[in-house]
């Protein structure tokens, strides 16, 4: 759209369609009557503003509200094949891709297990291309796709950092390759990342500004969310919190080449069972095959995942002290993050954290009462199935909003 000077038409313009198609996406079909209500245009304007979005694509009319008294009134809504986005998660085990329309609605998806010798390139482009194929779409349908990894790639070098743990992302050329081989814009995010923006577009943190979300899968790490931003850092590595030196751990020096720190060997899910066995806690079975196509997790964050599940269902006795014992170390790393940003929640997030539940989280917060020196809320994370998955597709889809909702006028 040509730039408009403030106050024309052409502007006023777009700013009614831009807040009517907001309308749409967040209440769902609407009459004119109803958008001129919320908007505070008048009925002929609302008329020819839905008109004006009809006849490019990005509305359609969908029915009548039949059941009120008096004639019905068409209802309007979003086209939701008006433009398409992909996300990928990626994990040491598996890429999964998906595919969703404007509206949000994931239309299809497809996985790849993580096979020895597998080059990133072909994992990405087979996982997306087979998620767009169910979608009855070609890649060149997608307006943009957000690729959410471990750790992040450095925006000086392009090489990813902080994930040693990624086989075979780890070249020089890989962003270049990934850029020659997909037509759309590709964007990468820490997967953290990805989880803390589903929590703040679709789940416990709505409506917060300073928010830490805390994550233990695979590894130990947090999203911080700062004015209502994620913040990054210089090199992509803000919110790495598994590399904190803490008390109770030796010293890690050369955090990167060991790709652990202190905090991670601390409370990371690797010592879960060892710690479970030493306060006289069984050991239990995992579900499911890990690294097995399908399976959520690979063999240590399963294994932690069973023992803090079955630990919450029955919190008593050692099973007890266990959950008391993981409270504290996830606590010990915590305070820091607290102590230094001060935010309204905490967002826990991630299998490992998630699987404590209700007797986990009260445990945390009564330790961090103890060693924080303020007090932020914890809330459990809301966004439990593909929290990564569905933050690179919330992420992909305000990029492309932006694009197409600024076209209308």
């Amino acid at each position: 759209m040509p730039a408009a000077t403030p106050g024309t038409p052409s502007l006023l313009r777009a700013m009614n369609d831009r807040a009517a198609l907001e309308l749409l996406l967040t209440h769902g079909p609407l009459s004119r009557t109803r958008i001129g209500h919320l908007t505070g245009l008048s009925k002929p304007t609302a008329s020819q503003l839905l008109a004006r979005l009809e006849a490019v694509g990005l509305v359609v009319a969908t029915g009548t509200d039949g059941g009120r008294p008096g004639p019905s009134a068409q209802l309007y809504a979003i086209n939701p094949r008006a433009a398409y986005v992909g996300g990928l998660d990626v994990t040491p085990e598996r890429v999964l891709a998906a595919v969703a329309d404007l509206t949000g609605t994931v239309v299809a998806t497809h996985e790849v297990p993580y096979t020895e010798g597998a080059e990133a390139v072909d994992q990405v482009t087979e996982a997306l291309g087979e998620a767009v194929k169910a979608a009855g779409l070609t890649r060149t349908d997608l307006s943009r796709v957000v690729i959410g990894t471990p750790g992040a790639f450095d925006p000086q070098t392009g090489r990813l950092r902080y994930a040693s743990h990624l086989p075979g992302w780890h070249s020089p050329t890989l962003l270049e390759e990934l850029a020659a081989a997909l037509p759309m814009p590709v964007e990468y995010e820490n997967d953290v990342n990805l989880a803390a923006v589903a929590e703040q577009r679709l789940g416990a943190a709505r409506g917060h500004e300073d928010f830490v979300l805390l994550w233990n899968e695979e590894g130990l790490g947090a999203a911080l969310v700062l004015g209502g931003r994620l913040h990054r850092g210089w090199t992509g590595g803000a919110g790495e919190v598994g590399f904190l030196p803490v008390p109770g751990r030796p010293l890690v020096r050369q955090v990167t080449r060991a790709n652990s720190g202190g905090y991670q060997e601390l409370a990371g899910v690797e010592g879960l069972p060892r710690l479970a066995a030493e306060l006289g806690v069984e050991p239990a079975d995992a579900p499911g095959a890990p690294g097995a196509p399908g399976a959520p997790h690979g063999p240590e964050v399963a294994a932690a995942v069973a023992l803090l599940t079955r630990a919450a269902a029955a919190p008593e006795g050692a099973h007890l002290r266990f959950l008391q014992a993981y409270a504290t170390a996830l606590a010990t790393g915590l305070a820091s993050v607290v102590a230094v940003l001060d935010p309204e929640i905490v967002v826990l997030s991630g299998a490992a954290i998630s699987a404590g539940g209700e007797p986990l989280r009260a445990l945390l917060e009564a330790e961090l009462a103890e060693l924080a020196p303020s007090r932020p809320r914890l809330v459990p994370g809301e966004v439990r199935e593909r929290p990564v998955l569905h933050g690179a597709l919330e992420s992909a889809l305000a990029a492309t909003r932006d694009e197409v909702f600024d076209t209308s006028g």
